[in-house]
Parts: C-alpha cells; sequence; structure tokens
C-alpha cells in the first residue's frame, strides 16, 4: 500500500508527456505520393540492417495498427495510462492548404471511448514536410508542403483549434491555459512577414482564447528551432525573440538536437544521456523561461533511407544510431530528468517531462511495445514517475 501511495504522489507532482508522430493512417496527401493505402509502417516493415549487428527490422508487437481507428487508439490510451504517462504531444500540421495527419488525433483519440483517461495537447510541427520516406543517399529531398504559412492561415488555423481541441475535456493545461507548442518558432516568425507581426498574430491568439473563456494560453517553443533571422537587428538573442513574442516556457523534441552522436554509425546511448542532462541545465541557466526537459528513447532513422544506398554518415536520415538504450538505460535516463527537475527553484504548478517519443518507430524512438522488450520502456516509465490512480 505504500508504494501505490507513492506512486499516485508522483504522478500527481510529475506531469509527463510523450510526443507523438501520427503516420501510421491512411492519409490522402500520402495517398497522393506514395500510393493508395500507404503508410509509414511500409518503411518499418522494409528495413534492413544496414552495418553489422544493426538492429533492424524493429517490430512492433501490436502489429502494424490503424491508428485512426478508436478501438486502436484505445489501446494505446490504456497501456499509456496505465504506466505514468499522462498526455500525448501530437505532433500537429497545418499548412496553408489546410491539415495534414490529422486523422489519428480527430478519429483515432478523441472518439476512442477511454479519452479521458489520457490528457492530450497540440505540438504545431511546422516545418517543410520533404520526402524522406525513403530518402536516397544522393540528392535534395524534394520538398512537399512549405513550413512557413500566411497569416491568414493562421488565423484559421487558431479559430480551429480553439473551437476543436481547446474546449475539449481532455486538452491538457497548464494553470488552466491550453498548452500550445511551436516546432520552429522562425518558421513562424518568416511566414507572418517579421517579428512585429508574428508577436500581433500571437497576441491575437491569446485574445480569442480569452474570448471562448479561457484565462489565457501557454504559448511553447521547441528551442532548437530558435534562431535569428538573416537580416534581422532587433533581435540580438533567444531570450530577447522569446519575451518579444510573449512564450510561456521552452523545451526540446529529442536529443540529437542538442547532442551531436560522436560516433558512426553507433554511439552508446549511456553516453549521449550523460550529455543530454549536461544540456538540461545549461538550457535552464541560458533561458529565463522555464525550460522542460526531454527524455528520448532511442534513435536510428535508418528505416527513413533506401535500403540500396550506401550507409555512410551523409546527414539526416544517413547518419550515427544510438546503440545500448534497453530499458534500464532508459530508466537511468528518467530517473536523472526526475533529480533534475526536482533540483528547480520552488515554483507554482507540476514538474513537466516529454518523452520522445511514443511511436517515432522510423527514427527508433518509441514507448510502444516491440517484439524484442516487450513493455519495458512503459514499465521504466512507470518505475520512475508512477502512474495516476485508476479512472483519472
Amino acid at each position: 500500500m505504500a508504494e501505490v501511495a507513492a506512486n499516485v504522489a508522483a504522478a500527481a507532482a510529475y506531469q509527463v508527456g510523450a510526443y507523438y508522430f501520427p503516420n501510421y493512417h491512411v492519409d490522402k496527401r500520402n495517398e497522393a505520393a506514395h500510393g493508395a493505402g500507404w503508410t509509414e509502417w511500409e518503411l518499418v516493415k522494409r528495413a534492413e540492417p544496414r552495418f553489422p549487428g544493426h538492429a533492424q527490422p524493429r517490430v512492433p508487437a501490436w502489429g502494424y495498427e490503424d491508428e485512426a481507428d478508436p478501438a486502436v487508439f484505445a489501446r494505446k490510451i490504456d497501456a499509456a495510462a496505465d504506466h505514468g504517462i499522462g498526455h500525448f504531444l501530437f505532433d500537429w500540421y497545418w499548412y496553408d492548404d489546410g491539415p495534414f495527419l490529422q486523422r489519428a488525433l480527430d478519429e483515432g483519440y478523441l472518439k476512442a471511448p477511454n479519452h479521458r483517461r489520457l490528457k492530450f495537447a497540440l505540438m504545431w510541427a511546422n516545418h517543410d514536410w520533404n520526402d524522406i520516406h525513403p530518402a536516397k543517399l544522393h540528392g535534395r529531398h524534394h520538398r512537399l508542403y512549405p513550413g512557413p504559412i500566411r497569416p491568414a492561415t493562421f488565423e484559421t488555423l487558431t479559430d480551429h483549434v480553439i473551437a476543436r481541441y481547446f474546449s475539449h475535456p481532455s486538452y491538457w493545461k497548464l494553470g488552466g491555459r491550453p498548452y500550445f507548442s511551436f516546432y520552429e518558432l522562425m518558421t513562424f516568425v518568416k511566414g507572418m512577414g517579421g517579428v512585429p507581426a508574428a508577436k500581433e498574430a500571437l497576441a491575437h491568439f491569446r485574445e480569442k482564447a480569452k474570448g471562448a473563456g479561457f484565462p489565457d494560453l501557454h504559448l511553447n517553443a521547441v528551442v532548437w528551432g530558435v534562431q535569428i533571422l538573416p537580416g534581422e537587428q532587433a533581435i540580438k538573442n533567444p531570450n530577447d525573440l522569446l519575451a518579444a513574442l510573449g512564450f510561456d516556457s521552452v523545451t526540446s523534441y529529442v536529443w540529437i538536437h542538442h547532442v551531436a552522436l560522436s560516433r558512426f554509425p553507433v554511439t552508446p546511448y549511456a553516453e549521449v544521456a550523460a550529455e543530454a542532462a549536461k544540456h538540461w541545465r545549461r538550457a535552464r541557466g541560458e533561458f529565463t523561461l522555464p525550460y522542460h526537459p526531454n527524455v528520448t528513447m532511442g534513435w536510428d532513422s535508418s528505416p527513413r533511407t533506401v535500403a540500396s544506398d550506401v550507409y555512410r554518415n551523409a546527414g539526416y536520415p544517413f547518419m550515427a544510431t544510438l546503440d545500448g538504450n534497453t530499458p534500464d538505460a532508459f530508466k537511468a535516463a528518467l530517473r536523472a530528468a526526475k533529480a533534475f527537475l526536482d533540483e528547480a527553484p520552488a515554483r507554482p504548478g507540476p514538474r513537466v517531462l516529454s518523452i520522445n517519443a511514443w511511436n517515432e518507430w522510423t527514427e527508433g524512438s518509441y514507448l510502444e511495445p516491440d517484439t524484442v522488450h516487450g513493455l519495458g520502456y512503459l514499465e521504466a516509465v512507470k518505475a520512475v514517475f508512477g502512474a495516476p490512480p485508476a479512472g483519472k
């Protein structure tokens, strides 16, 4: 009973979310590019070992399921909630010509009968969508959908997320404020036409949210994308940019955005985990906004490469992999993250952690069970952070 009580208390003190990559259902854009019925499961199925000892293909223990099926998504929700995951951060796509990969959320999660067990929020993945499914070693990646969007599109986008998602009872909020994250902040600024226009657009977003009955928004920036646009003189550093735009927090998406993979084709997981822990502390010191750390389960982007091309260190997705990322090694990284969160100066609200990822199968970073480790990675989360009370 004491252990159960401790787990419940831990789950209340920490809010642990997993990024969710929704490319495992049929989407009309993908069908136009790759053929009828295509999903990214095709790359997972066809993955091959690219060097001696390379563990490919990775095989999902639940099979190659359709995430837009509410019954399929219900199992994901139960597994996540049972093991200490409190919310999914959906990689969410919206371009000038409309949404992309939305059916996992709209038809899978939102129609699952148990969706109240697990919160959700949006991480707007506003990057260029390139055809890397798979990518060739030679030649530039073909851009299918540009990341920067027009101000009018952003107006439509914000109307949609307020009405469709923020108002949903399962939407994740911090202090009552809906959480909305930007993957590439400078891509957003570019689309709006500069910092002043971006600031105005975000202020209007906040006012619309308040008009819908929310106390405000919680705007988050994935900090790997914070940089200075060529020709911008008014903004001297990222903190100035974040302050000018009115953001509330910063975070990370995946370790490789901050830690170089020093050995090819394999870099030890423990080495990268140690460097990531150093990055958390640097970020806490460098940013004036609260920093929410990330723990990454693994890395192997080789399934997104053309198998007949030589596998050399040539940049994403032809790059080094992580090895030694066993459930125990992942658990150690989670414990380090928990200790980091516990070091933070006291402030209102929960301690927030993101995990990469629930299902980045073609990047080798997933919590979903596979045929080698089963539920081992989810059990690691539960062991460190506990699980919420049943029905919560």
